[in-house]
């Protein structure tokens, strides 16, 4: 079955990465895959978890939400409920592990990396 915009059925959608999308953070990229926009902002917080104190390591932390109108159909914001979903905690989870396992903590001294990641617009699958 042909797809809607014509890929063959194993063709990626275009990728496109904008690097420093956002002035205030200390990095910033807007990663494009086909019409999925997620926007990505770093902040540097001084410290690490109480955890890793004293260890000469960072750590890197990540957030994910999926804004209310980036899909066909208006969500509500998590935070309005109070509480994340199944599904937020897992793509979080999965954000920071594998962040965590491509960055040289020990090259961070006692610093947190934290990603912000926020689905601008979602067409397809976001947890790729």
């Amino acid at each position: 079955m042909p797809r809607a915009d014509g890929r063959a059925n194993n063709a990626l959608r275009p990728v496109r990465l904008t690097p420093g999308f956002v002035d205030y953070p200390e990095g910033s990229v807007l990663i494009e895959m086909g019409q999925t926009r997620v926007l990505c902002n770093v902040s540097v917080d001084e410290s690490v978890p109480p955890f890793l104190r004293g260890q000469g390591r960072g750590w890197l932390t990540a957030e994910y939400s999926l804004l209310p109108r980036s899909t066909h159909t208006r969500t509500a914001r998590e935070a309005a409920a109070g509480r994340l979903t199944g599904r937020t905690q897992e793509i979080q989870r999965l954000i920071g592990r594998s962040l965590r396992a491509a960055v040289d903590l020990e090259s961070l001294g006692e610093r947190t990396l934290l990603i912000d990641c926020d689905v601008l617009q979602a067409d397809g699958g976001t947890r790729t």
